[in-house]
């Protein structure tokens, strides 16, 4: 008998040939496919006629195909497809459409969703890239699924033959035969409470919506069946989290002591009195390192609070309780500044610390040394970047690992590589000066207690965002001689190396909005929908040093030198010797020079908000007024449009943030695809914020409780979805 997880080769009109196509996308249970839900929906029951439709709206039109054309422009080809329906036509048009060109036959009924907007050349309408299904001749069939009600519109699963019209016929057989035999999977009483559907009436619901429903709760995925779905998918991995966390607190770590002798230390090496948001993250940072259990916390703050002069007192309470501290940063021109920049603090220090540096491009022999400094505890605080979790690196006596910017590691279970057997293990301290919005962090971070600074330090200047265009360039040249007539520095940041943007991994911008277009042989001004030709740092640099900034002392820095030559450079720009850094995103994070009071950002529209938020935080860190230019070339899209104004109106990290994640998505918030994100079929983080703060609240409780509100059975297949949903749906490491 047919069941959910049945595999879906076994599936009525499947077979082996489409589930190997199915299993490509992810679909290998009758399970997988029944969460394979619609994008939208078209109100077929009552369709729109071309007499009713308004320009400008977005309607569904149901007609029948006049005849198609592919016109081959200068700038590209464009095909056009006539509907006609009674004596309205609408013409839909598709840019660069050749693939369309035999898709269409003369007599075909298709539906085409899109917006509407009357037409120029004729007395009917027009739609631009509409999307379309070709339907099929009237049958019994046709009716209960494609007309005649409101009709669910999937994503093809592969091509024209697992197009939407096929899914939502296997859908409405696939549901038909489980006949109510969908299992539940959350308790009646959580049901109960929230007043929330089964999931069987919820799997039916969200396929096939009763007559009723209405549309636009269904397009925004608000009705009560959509809700359960999100919530249920939310709960699992909220309980999973949850889970983690408390079995994290029963493992064996370190309880660290206080002293008198260590506040004393902290007191040493604090360069200025800290901020109360400063006190009350190392006051929730030590009642953690105090405790017998190991800490697992997130210290989040905007650009420039201070985290790293925190999580310094951190790693010092640590040492000054007879153990190692170990600092973890993404890349090594990072790694190396913060370990200048802990030597250069702890030098105030009466005892003698001992500062150890390791990366991957140490040669063999400084590597093999530091590895034996850290091995024998001759390292008090050791700093590096994923070489610290190499297998050849052997801790003495590591009692905190403290990482910055984690999200770009994805090696949280990796750090028990660093416990030696018999002793406990070390505390964990995450920083992250990228301003996580609290949906992203309860779901990327949910198993760490969480710190947020949420103030600056004394002394920090608001720094003048501008915007500007490349015709503006000289204005922009004479403002950065004018700061280094002053005795200031500048930076100027490129998207890219050299050439184009392929293999340089750095970068963290988003792709165009349109897609790139090869020239035209005969065109004499570049296509409306070209790819822009990007301005590269090494080119740059030269032209700007025989041209508007002769005269001055520029470097240049990025992510191809190797790192010996990074370090010189910002030694040297550190010092003042240089006037102006050209460079590339390698100064996103950690690279500190008060006296900076100037960053030009080229080709501003092609970052996103986060990127551009961490470049503008490199000036702005000492007393003098300071200036962000955000310069752009060639066409803005209407979404960098709204990132650039966001950057002029607010130096709210947080604000930004929430933006960012609202026009980038969950998945491309870090700039790259976040490997730990979970991968979810139903929620998104954007549109779900208040129910996953529910489901957070929900699966608290039931831990807390030990689910006493549920049956035995119910406690039961909670284990069994949870184990399912952490380690195949999720890709996260097993709770626990």
């Amino acid at each position: 008998m047919l069941a959910i997880d049945t595999p879906v080769q076994f599936i009525k009109g499947i077979g082996p040939s489409i589930a190997e196509s199915l299993a490509e996308k992810g679909i290998g249970t009758a399970e997988d496919l029944l969460y394979h839900l619609p994008f939208r929906y078209e109100d077929r029951a009552n369709p729109r006629t071309l007499h009713e439709v308004v320009a400008g709206e977005m309607a569904s039109v149901i007609g029948e195909v006049r005849g198609s054309i592919l016109l081959r422009t200068r700038a590209m080809p464009i095909f056009e497809m006539t509907l006609v329906q009674g004596t309205g036509t609408l013409k839909c048009i598709w840019f660069r459409g050749t693939y369309l060109k035999d898709r269409f036959q003369a007599g075909q009924t298709v539906a085409v969703f899109g917006k509407v907007e009357a037409s120029r050349s004729s007395r009917g309408f027009k739609m631009i890239q509409p999307q379309f299904e070709i339907l099929p001749q009237a049958t019994e069939e046709f009716s209960s699924l494609e007309m005649g009600r409101i009709t669910p519109i999937y994503e093809s699963l592969g091509g024209t033959k697992l197009g939407p019209r096929w899914v939502r016929r296997q859908l409405f057989t696939l549901l038909g035969e489980l006949g109510g035999r969908i299992p539940e999977t959350l308790p009646a009483a959580i049901l109960g409470r929230l007043g929330m559907p089964s999931r069987d009436t919820s799997l039916h619901q969200v396929h096939f919506p009763d007559a009723p429903t209405s549309l636009s709760q269904l397009q925004s995925a608000r009705t009560a069946a959509h809700r359960r779905l999100i919530f249920e998918e939310l709960f699992f991995l909220e309980l999973g989290l949850e889970i983690k966390r408390r079995k994290a607190k029963e493992r064996a770590g370190i309880a660290f002591a206080p002293s008198e002798q260590v506040r004393a230390a902290l007191r040493e090496v604090l360069p200025f009195h800290p901020t109360a948001a400063q006190k009350r993250a190392l006051g929730e940072i030590v009642e953690d390192m105090k405790q017998p259990s190991p800490m697992r916390r997130l210290l989040q703050g905007d650009v420039g609070s201070g985290k790293t002069i925190v999580a310094l007192q951190a790693m010092l309470i640590a040492i000054e309780n007879g153990y190692q501290a170990a600092l973890m940063a993404p890349t090594e021109i990072l790694a190396t500044q913060h370990y200048l920049g802990a030597r250069k603090m702890l030098e105030r220090a009466t005892r003698d610390y001992r500062v150890t540096l390791l990366t991957g491009s140490l040669d063999v022999h400084h590597k093999r040394a530091a590895r034996g400094r850290i091995a024998n505890g001759e390292a008090d605080l050791i700093i590096g970047t994923h070489a610290l979790i190499e297998e050849k690196v052997d801790f003495n006596r590591l009692g905190l690992v403290v990482v910055d910017e984690q999200h770009r590691f994805g090696v949280m279970q990796r750090f028990r590589l660093m416990k030696k057997p018999g002793q406990g293990e070390p505390d964990v301290l995450v920083m992250t000066a990228t301003p996580i919005p609290r949906t992203l962090a309860l779901s990327l971070y949910g198993d760490l207690d969480l710190s947020v600074l949420d103030e600056l330090p004394p002394g920090r200047t608001p720094i003048v965002t501008r915007r500007g265009s490349d015709d503006r360039s000289d204005e922009v040249w004479q403002f950065v001689r004018k700061h280094v007539a002053a005795g200031r520095q500048a930076y100027i940041v490129y998207p890219v190396i050299e050439g184009s943007s392929d293999d340089q991994p750095e970068l963290d911008f988003p792709a165009p909005e349109e897609p790139p277009a090869k020239p035209a042989k005969r065109a004499k001004t570049p296509s409306l929908f070209e790819r822009p030709t990007l301005k590269a740092a090494t080119q740059m640099y030269e032209e700007l040093r025989a041209g508007p900034l002769a005269g001055l002392r520029l470097g240049l820095l990025h992510g191809r030198l190797s790192a010996d030559d990074k370090e010189i450079v910002m030694r040297r720009f550190q010092r003042g010797e240089l006037d102006v850094l050209v460079s590339t995103t390698v100064i996103e994070v950690g690279v500190d020079v008060p006296n900076a009071t100037v960053i030009v950002i080229e080709h501003a529209e092609r970052f996103g908000l986060a990127q551009l938020h961490q470049l503008r935080g490199r000036v702005g860190r000492g007393s003098a007024k300071s200036y962000c230019i955000l310069m752009t070339g060639g066409r803005v899209s209407a979404e960098a449009e709204q990132r650039l104004d966001a950057m002029v109106r607010t130096q709210d990290g947080f604000e930004l943030a929430e933006l960012d994640l609202a026009l980038r998505g969950p998945g491309e918030f870090f700039g790259t695809r976040q490997a730990g994100l979970p991968d979810f079929r139903v929620a998104n983080l954007v549109r779900d914020r208040e129910l996953l703060e529910l489901a957070k609240r929900e699966a608290s409780a039931f831990v807390a409780s030990g689910g006493t509100e549920a049956s035995e059975a119910e406690r039961a297949l909670v284990a069994a979805r949870l184990k399912q949903a952490w380690q195949r749906r999720y890709g996260l490491v097993e709770a626990g």
